[in-house]
């Protein structure tokens, strides 16, 4: 078994401020001042738009998502646009990886694992594509996931829906698939409450995927690289 994985759980932190949470982070990473960490979370409504953004996948126009109170931030990750909001699971593993498809594959099987404890069966369609990164609920997209690796240590991550509100979902093309029905982990299920135990389930698919102990730490032992 490799070293212990630290997990940190942030609550609601807003997307810009979990940003620089996340590149402190990985920067402390780089220098090995930390080791490998999960950061998981949530956020206010926001639209995230990856480095291979489209024409026409944000239809409504920047103002017009700002004027109804969701945030727009680019960021250099890899994917399209994206959703995030109360109410679903978002994982940010800064790691030192030689193999960033293996980690991306990683999360994908680890939430298709974490799904299977709510009897959802879920599936990867990577072969068909990098627009299809993520997991997949028979032909409905549950989770979206997308990184980026600079001097070996990943940013960025995997946000599964579990009981946000899906109509943001409509005003945006999700991950540059205009034709693509997302869902949720309540959508599937029915059974409301999950959000807390779902994310047990994450953290610890995860873990064993990466052969890893879990070392929960409180939020407070990262100091500086949270407060600023």
């Amino acid at each position: 078994m490799g070293e212990p994985l630290r997990v940190v759980r942030l609550g609601t932190v807003e997307y810009r401020q979990a940003l620089a949470i996340q590149e402190r982070l990985r920067e402390a990473r780089q220098a090995d001042e930390v080791p490998d960490t999960l950061l998981v979370l949530d956020h206010p409504p926001v639209l995230t738009v990856g480095r291979r953004r489209g024409e026409g996948d944000l239809p409504m126009g920047a103002a017009w998502y700002l004027g109804n109170g969701i945030d727009v931030v680019e960021v250099n990750r890899g994917g399209k646009v994206t959703y995030h909001g109360p109410g679903q699971v978002v994982g940010y593993p800064i790691m030192r990886v030689t193999d960033v498809v293996g980690l991306v594959r990683d999360m994908e099987q680890a939430l298709i694992a974490a799904l299977a404890t709510e009897h959802v069966p879920a599936h990867s369609r990577t072969c068909e594509g990098p627009d299809f990164t993520g997991v997949w609920v028979e032909d409905r997209k549950i989770a979206s996931i997308g990184v980026h690796v600079a001097k070996g240590v990943t940013m960025h991550g995997f946000a599964i829906n579990v009981s946000n509100d899906m109509q943001p979902w409509n005003w945006i093309v999700p991950c540059g698939l205009s034709e693509v029905q997302m869902t949720s982990l309540y959508l599937e299920n029915g059974r409301p409450d999950r959000l807390s135990p779902f994310t047990d389930a994450i953290v610890a698919a995860f873990a064993q995927r990466l052969d890893r102990e879990v070392q929960e730490t409180d939020a407070a032992a990262l100091g500086q690289l949270v407060t600023g």
